[in-house]
């Protein structure tokens, strides 16, 4: 079991020369984007044709996002069902920062879908998974925090998550999943100009840092115009990848070279 809130050190999705989060190039994007079953599609239907075309998919939360929070947490109460069919059981509980103007149980709901797969990190059959009430023994917890919430307990671990002076990527130290409430409801330029829906970039984003949680370290694009790996750093760049929110693809860990 770990302790959450230990002094250790902090991996985050950085780079040595982060882009401008506000200008990230279009050939970044690659070709369209890769994502977990087919993106909505919305159609020009002919004047015969009755059927509604579906919706825009939604790439951003609109309205303003608050950039601080009480630094307080409040926790999902609710237990959850084991996620996977075999092996090593981790339990996590899932905690948002009071101020951040999201509902702890809704949060927890869309880590688990995340975690749930298919194609998550528990389609090993050499893992499982449960959310666990706020008080219960745990081994990680996932939190979603303000910007400024988010860059201190990074900091705090011996990470800066900035890009041009802001807290802008999300990070984890062992037992801590730390979610950059900006990331939660504006996703990132790249993934927004390419119509990449916000709940890819959710599923990305949880994966990623329970996959640092689970000892899984950064990785490179294994060529242009394939999958990213979930491990690459989506937030920053694609490289030339493209869109991936998923460990397991077809059934087999999908991996790229080592970073």
């Amino acid at each position: 079991m770990v302790a959450v809130g230990a002094a250790v050190t902090v991996v985050a999705e950085e780079s040595s020369g982060p882009p401008d989060a506000d200008r990230l190039a279009a050939e970044q994007v690659g070709p369209p984007p890769l994502v977990a079953g087919p993106l909505p599609v919305s159609a020009d239907p002919s004047p015969s044709d009755a059927v509604p075309s579906s919706p825009p998919p939604v790439l951003r939360v609109p309205g303003a996002v608050p950039s601080a929070g009480t630094g307080r947490f409040g926790y999902d109460a609710r237990s959850g069902p084991v996620l996977g069919r075999a092996g090593e059981l981790q339990r996590y509980r899932v905690a948002v920062e009071s101020g951040s103007g999201v509902d702890a149980a809704e949060f927890a709901q869309v880590v688990h879908e995340a975690l749930a797969g298919p194609g998550s990190w528990v389609e090993s059959g050499r893992l499982r998974l449960q959310q666990v009430a706020g008080a219960a023994p745990r081994d990680f917890t996932v939190y979603l925090a303000t910007a400024r919430t988010a860059g201190r307990m990074c900091a705090e671990g011996g990470v800066d998550i900035r890009v041009n002076g802001r807290p802008y990527t999300s990070c984890r130290a062992p037992g801590q999943v730390i979610i950059n409430l900006d990331r939660w409801r504006l996703s990132v330029p790249h993934f927004v100009s390419a119509g990449v829906p916000l709940a890819v970039y959710r599923t990305y984003v949880v994966n990623h840092e329970v996959g640092h949680q689970l000892g899984h370290r950064h990785e490179r694009c294994p060529g242009k115009g394939r999958p990213a790996p979930v491990m690459m750093q989506q937030t920053l760049f694609l490289n030339g990848c493209r869109v991936n929110p998923w460990p397991y693809l077809d059934g087999r860990r999908y991996a790229g070279p080592a970073l």
